[in-house]
């Protein structure tokens, strides 16, 4: 049978979603499209997706899939498009399904320390609806203001507090998800205890919209710490804040968080910063004990150390705390930031942070670096000129060298921003042929016809 051709396919489907989804779903205005196409990586997509499906409830993302899947049309999902690796580009002929209006928290329980919401709810939102209750939603994605919780689930987002309190997957209890048939699956539980069966939560949570559409999250939470205890050390140099940051888990110290920050980066955000070092390293304990455990690493980092400053006042903290959070939008306002998510071994970071340096100045391409310092993940950001149609040659050579940097070093590709399609490239290379194809057996059984997200991930 002749197939039929692709304007038919794409009119036929418009057709479909206009009659079966209600009057407000549906969009296919130009300037909704382009705002659709990309997200926060800036990586553009050849042509532009064929229409936007606006989903508020479930039942749109089972309507939606299962004429797409019948048709064979690519479908992109979608959040609130803060997303690092182009893992929301939509191109030509793509449908996008944007889940951002599923934005409700359905439940709070204050007695099972749980959350049951939509896709579409903004991180903090969660975090502060929580805080009502003596909780808190652990995971803290330098994006938490912005970024939605299908999309954290999507990219098994970290974070700063990852640091004690893991990645999304951590925090994640159970999901409801809708396959690429329109088939809708329930995972996971409601305890934190349970292994009857395969673990398909943690199998969907980091799958970037492969594997299924996420329409609801039960999610872990935690008590609001009794206290907790901020200091911020500046160094002469990056390596030397990466050294002493090793310091800290050797004492028995379990830090909330701990972020380096390098010099040109405290630049883009205040001169006034760079000023006072070369790297600053903020360290942030939490519980009956964060005093103790600050004054323990104040101690420790002293010595080694430009400056040292510490606080328990939680505005205070968000002060000593705002060159990191800041960091990503000031290296924004100086170009297109290629951001890099690699990941090593806590005891080889000085060394990674040593080898970046010097691949920059071997390629002659600036590199702005920030790090997650208690487990190992590197930023390394190339900055390039956001006119240019395509990355520069130097640039894609940097980031390839960085790539296998991570790889030598006994770490990974991406530990928290995905693959989405920026490092697609260099997945076979870490996962070794045999893992490599067993998860493409994986998403045939559950996208036959390979329609969710389609050129992503894998």
């Amino acid at each position: 049978m002749t197939a039929a051709p692709e304007t038919t396919v794409s009119a036929q489907l418009l057709g479909l979603l206009a009659r079966d989804l209600p009057p407000d779903r549906l969009t296919t205005e130009p300037a909704v499209l382009g705002a659709h196409a990309t997200d926060r990586s800036g990586a553009r997509p050849d042509g532009e997706p064929l229409a936007v499906v606006h989903a508020r409830r479930t039942e749109d993302v089972t309507v939606t899939l299962r004429h797409a899947h019948a048709l064979r049309v690519p479908v992109v999902p979608r959040g609130a498009g803060t997303g690092l690796s182009g893992g929301a580009t939509a191109g030509e002929g793509s449908l996008v399904l944007d889940l951002s209006g599923m934005n409700r928290v359905l439940e709070l329980s204050a007695d099972d320390q749980l959350a049951v919401v939509e896709p579409g709810v903004i991180t903090a939102e969660l975090d502060r609806a929580a805080g009502a209750h003596g909780l808190r939603y652990a995971p803290d994605p330098a994006s938490a203001a912005l970024s939605t919780i299908g999309g954290n689930i999507a990219t098994n987002a970290g974070g700063l507090r990852c640091a004690k309190y893991g990645v999304t997957r951590d925090s994640v209890l159970g999901l409801e998800a809708v396959l690429a048939d329109g088939t809708v699956v329930r995972t996971g539980r409601r305890t934190v205890k349970g292994v009857t069966g395969y673990d398909l939560t943690a199998l969907l949570t980091g799958s970037e919209g492969t594997l299924a559409v996420i329409t609801s999250a039960t999610l872990r939470l935690r008590p609001v710490p009794v206290a907790t205890a901020t200091l911020a050390a500046y160094f002469a140099t990056f390596e030397a804040a990466a050294e002493a940051s090793y310091a800290i888990g050797r004492a028995g110290v379990e830090p909330a968080l701990a972020e380096l920050v390098d010099g040109p980066v405290l630049e883009a955000v205040d001169p006034a910063l760079r000023e006072r070092g070369a790297a600053l390293l903020v360290v942030q304990c939490d519980g009956a004990g964060a005093a103790v455990e600050a004054a323990a690493v104040a101690r420790l980092l002293g010595p080694l150390t430009v400056t040292v400053e510490t606080t328990e006042d939680p505005v205070e903290a968000e002060a000593l705390l705002a060159a990191r959070r800041g960091a990503l939008p000031a290296l924004e306002r100086l170009g297109r930031p290629l951001i890099e998510d690699i990941a090593v071994p806590r005891s080889r970071l000085a060394e990674a942070v040593r080898e970046i340096r010097e691949i920059s100045a071997r390629h002659d391409v600036p590199v702005f670096t920030i790090a997650h310092a208690a487990d190992g993940n590197l930023h390394p950001i190339i900055v390039v000129d956001p006119s240019l149609d395509r990355l520069p040659e130097a640039a894609w050579e940097a980031a390839g060298e960085i790539f296998a940097l991570a790889l030598r070093l006994g770490g990974t590709l991406t530990g928290e921003h995905g693959v989405g399609t920026l490092k697609r490239q260099w997945v076979a290379d870490e996962l070794g042929p045999a893992s490599h194809a067993l998860q493409r057996r994986l998403k045939e059984v559950f996208d036959p016809r390979g329609i969710l997200n389609p050129g992503k991930s894998l």
